[in-house]
């Protein structure tokens, strides 16, 4: 079961089960007002404390359909040169990671995200890394180390990571975000994420 610690009381909140993709809710409140500002990893990674990353707690935050904050939109390009905008991703659910090669949590979280990536790629969920830090072929080697099969946004310049803000704390790596059909943050995970958590976090946001 994912852990939902420090969870600010602005969030929805709600426990999600990792066994068989079921989903429990526990204490939705469904406020977003102000959950930027009372972000207590927001805080922390503002206050630049010489780490190399913020590391989650492994909160998982659902939001409910009618408080969800409108598509984001941004334009990137992944690793390969492809020009990828968010407009692209209407119509389908879209699951976004931000990682960087040398962020422990992130490898342990790779396979997990590949497996799912594979199960969920036949329903048209798409799946994209976005890479905060590394050059080309350090981001390479880790896809290739980890058989990764879907790609990623070269993200150094913060383009995709500044269009998601107050959605992806600064230097909060790993955070992987559930975008609905219309591009909505549906759900977020603030660090590693459990495999059936996030299954679970899909498997809702495609049934809408």
């Amino acid at each position: 079961m994912a852990h939902e610690q420090n969870i600010p009381p602005a969030f929805s909140r709600r426990r999600i089960l990792s066994a068989a993709g079921a989903l429990g809710a526990v204490g939705l409140a469904a406020v977003l007002s102000g959950c930027a500002a009372d972000d207590p990893l927001a805080k922390q990674a503002r206050a630049g404390d010489n780490k190399n990353y913020v590391a989650g707690d492994g909160s998982v935050t659902e939001y409910a359909k009618d408080v969800r904050k409108p598509p984001a939109e941004f334009t990137g390009t992944l690793y390969d040169g492809t020009t990828v905008s968010s407009k692209q991703f209407a119509g389908n659910v879209t699951v976004l990671n931000f990682w960087f090669a040398a962020c422990a949590p992130c490898r342990v979280e790779a396979p997990e995200l590949e497996a799912l990536h594979t199960e969920f790629k036949p329903q048209g969920v798409a799946f994209y890394g976005v890479n905060l830090r590394d050059e080309k072929g350090t981001a390479e080697a880790f896809e290739q180390s980890f058989k990764l099969t879907y790609p990623s946004f070269n993200d150094k310049d913060g383009q995709v990571l500044l269009a998601m803000s107050g959605m992806v704390p600064p230097g909060a790596v790993p955070t992987t975000l559930v975008l609905d059909k219309q591009g909505r943050v549906a759900a977020r995970v603030l660090g590693q994420l459990e495999r059936g958590t996030l299954k679970a976090l899909i498997t809702s946001a495609a049934a809408e």
